[in-house]
C-alpha cells in the first residue's frame, strides 16, 4: 500500500541520518507532491511514524524528527536535571502554577485522604534540549511541608524536600499508561490535540513510609523510553 511505502521511505532516511534528530520535515503539501500522493495518504504515513516515536508534530509548525528518547526509570528518585545530565541532555523547568486547593478525586484516591481535603498543587513544564516534553502535576500533603508555597519550584522537589524539610523519598509506587494530550496540556507541549502521550503516575513515600505526594506526568510519548531493573532473589 502506498502509505506504507512512503512511511518506509521516510524511515530509511531517518535511519541513514539524512533526516537528523530535531530536523523539520518539508511542508505536507511539498512532501505529498514529492511522493506523488495526496495529503490524506501522506498523513497516514506520518501518523504511523508518530505512533512509532520516529516523528513528532508541533501545532501550526509541522513535523519534526524525534531525538533519542530519555531513558526513564520511574523508580529512580534522583532529580530530573540530574537524570538528563547523566545522559548528556540539557534539562530545565518552568513553573506553570502553584496553589493550595481541594484535592481532585484522583489525587484524593491516590493520597488516601477524604474528598476535598486541601493539598498543594504544583504544575510545571519540563524541557529537554529546549523542547517541551512533559507537564508534571504534583499533589502534596501540606502537613509534611508547611509554607511550601513560599519556596522556589524551579529546581527539583526532591532537592527541596531534602534541604528544606529533611524529607527523603524512600519508596515509589508507579503506573504507566498511554493517553492523549488535550487542552492546556497539549498547548504547553506545543502538540496538536489528540497527540499520543505517556502518562506516568507516581505515589511517593518518605523515609518513615508515609505517603507524602503523588504526581502525574504527561510525556510526549516519543521523548522517553521506560526502563527499570528488577532485582531477583538468588
Amino acid at each position: 500500500m502506498q502509505y506504507l511505502k512512503i512511511m518506509e521511505a521516510i524511515n530509511e532516511q531517518i535511519e541513514a541520518g539524512l533526516l537528523a534528530a530535531g530536523n523539520k520535515l518539508p511542508a505536507e503539501r511539498r512532501l505529498a507532491e514529492s511522493f506523488n500522493t495526496t495529503r490524506v495518504t501522506l498523513r497516514e504515513s506520518l501518523a504511523l511514524l508518530e505512533a512509532e516515536g520516529k516523528l513528532y508534530r508541533e501545532d501550526r509548525r509541522g513535523w519534526f524528527v524525534s531525538p533519542t528518547p530519555l531513558s526513564y526509570d520511574p523508580t529512580y528518585t534522583t532529580n530530573f536535571p540530574q537524570m538528563a545530565k547523566e545522559q548528556g541532555r540539557i534539562a530545565r523547568t518552568e513553573l506553570i502554577d502553584a496553589k493550595r486547593m481541594p484535592a481532585s478525586r484522583r489525587a484524593a484516591s491516590l493520597l488516601n485522604v477524604p474528598p476535598l481535603s486541601e493539598v498543594y498543587r504544583i504544575d510545571r513544564l519540563r524541557f529537554l534540549d529546549e523542547r517541551p516534553v512533559v507537564v508534571v502535576t504534583n499533589f502534596i500533603l501540606p502537613k509534611y511541608f508547611p509554607n511550601l508555597l513560599e519556596k522556589s519550584f524551579i529546581s527539583s522537589l526532591t532537592t527541596l524536600y531534602k534541604e528544606e524539610y529533611g524529607v527523603i523519598y524512600s519508596k515509589t509506587r508507579y503506573r504507566v499508561s498511554t493517553t492523549s494530550l488535550l487542552g492546556e496540556t497539549a498547548q504547553y507541549l506545543r502538540a496538536t490535540a489528540g497527540s499520543p502521550a505517556m502518562l506516568v503516575e507516581r505515589l511517593n513515600y518518605d523515609q518513615n513510609d508515609n505517603v507524602i505526594d503523588c504526581d502525574l506526568e504527561y510525556w510526549r510519548h516519543d521523548a522517553i523510553c521506560i526502563e527499570s531493573v528488577a532485582m531477583l532473589p538468588k
